[in-house]
């Protein structure tokens, strides 16, 4: 009776054993949820770099994937294809997303009217004429400068916003210059080769034209011109995995706090941590000088910040009076018709529902 016992005492202990193991056991690998996001060369990949290579991913249950990207513009074009499950990108090529395809604008991730920089050279003739406009005293050029001039641009992009901000305060529009489509490395190569005679890029690409000498005659915040830096899904994939994204978009903002202290606290150390990414990932070599200039020109949105730019409890919300601006860009610049500028207005795609 007493071995009986005991037997039944040590198939006890062995169970409890098995069961402490087992809870200390790292996550299955089939409970690990994989995510692919689309990200460009901005802070924001520093920040998914840091989840990555510090294991954070991995301990809120996730295994995330960083695919590359050169512009938003590319990221929608890859939608379709299923590529990718959020992506982070411009405001003006989320507009396109939501047309097309009714993809979700989730989260606002940085004010990008300081990034999108419109550049002459030295030497440019612009540079002769600065406050034509008494409303805009900061920027450079006037009708008769400008009309007729090449600028290159990423079309369909904050760049582009901001470029024909400009062209607005000087009285001008798209049809008075000429534009040429180029993706931002491609347009920075090209006028650093003596082609065209504007350039709008953004951060980082516009920091290099800073330190070949190029002069900035306006960005996107000069000109009110300025957009978000969003996050977007696809419809089908965010309304299948809600609890995943909200996983991540909670984890993110983690980060951005972290980012955000470092940021004030100790900007020096935090430099090289981005420079090195930006080489390593995205193969940008930049100085310790321009990295600077990048990460206090990137103002980040927290997770509060969010929430009140999506509220729409009390009528429209800022985040879509903001997309409206870009909406009444496209029609103006006949990229929308007026019927397509109402059908993307009318559509559910911004939500704050992935973020509570």
């Amino acid at each position: 009776m007493r071995n009986k016992i005991w037997s039944l005492k040590s198939f006890a202990l062995l169970f409890l054993g098995l069961f402490v193991l087992s809870s200390m056991a790292p996550p299955d690998a089939s409970a690990i949820d994989k995510l692919r996001l689309s990200l460009q060369p901005t802070p924001d990949c520093f920040i998914v770099w840091r989840i990555i290579n510090e294991g954070l991913d991995k301990k809120a249950g996730l295994d995330i994937e960083m695919i590359y990207a050169d512009s938003g513009v590319s990221q929608i074009e890859a939608l379709p294809a299923k590529v990718w499950d959020l992506a982070n990108l411009g405001g003006v090529p989320m507009l396109m997303g939501a047309l097309r395809y009714k993809a979700y604008m989730i989260a606002l991730s940085a004010n990008d009217g300081y990034n999108n920089m419109v550049m002459v050279r030295p030497n440019s003739p612009i540079l002769q004429a600065k406050g034509v406009n008494p409303k805009y005293p900061d920027l450079y050029g006037s009708a008769e400068l400008v009309k007729g001039k090449t600028a290159l641009v990423p079309t369909v992009t904050s760049a582009h916003y901001a470029l024909s901000g400009w062209l607005k305060a000087l009285g001008l529009a798209d049809k008075d210059i000429v534009l040429q489509n180029m993706e931002p490395g491609q347009a920075v190569a090209a006028f650093d080769s003596g082609v065209g005679d504007i350039i709008s890029v953004w951060v980082p690409f516009s920091l290099t034209g800073i330190k070949k000498g190029w002069k900035t005659v306006a960005d996107g915040a000069m000109t009110q011109s300025s957009v978000p830096l969003v996050w977007t899904t696809p419809r089908d994939f965010g309304d299948k995995n809600p609890e995943l994204i909200k996983k991540f978009m909670l984890l993110y903002f983690q980060e951005i706090d972290r980012y955000q202290n470092e940021l004030k606290t100790d900007k020096a150390a935090l430099v090289p941590k981005v420079k090195k990414v930006f080489k390593d990932w995205g193969g940008m070599d930049m100085t310790d000088e321009m990295v600077g200039m990048m990460l206090e020109t990137y103002k980040m949105y927290d997770l509060k910040q969010n929430l009140q730019m999506l509220d729409d409890s009390k009528g429209k919300s800022e985040a879509f009076l903001m997309m409206k601006s870009v909406a009444d860009f496209f029609t103006e610049n006949k990229r929308f018709t007026p019927e397509q500028r109402e059908q993307v207005l009318n559509t559910d795609f911004i939500t704050s529902k992935f973020l509570k």
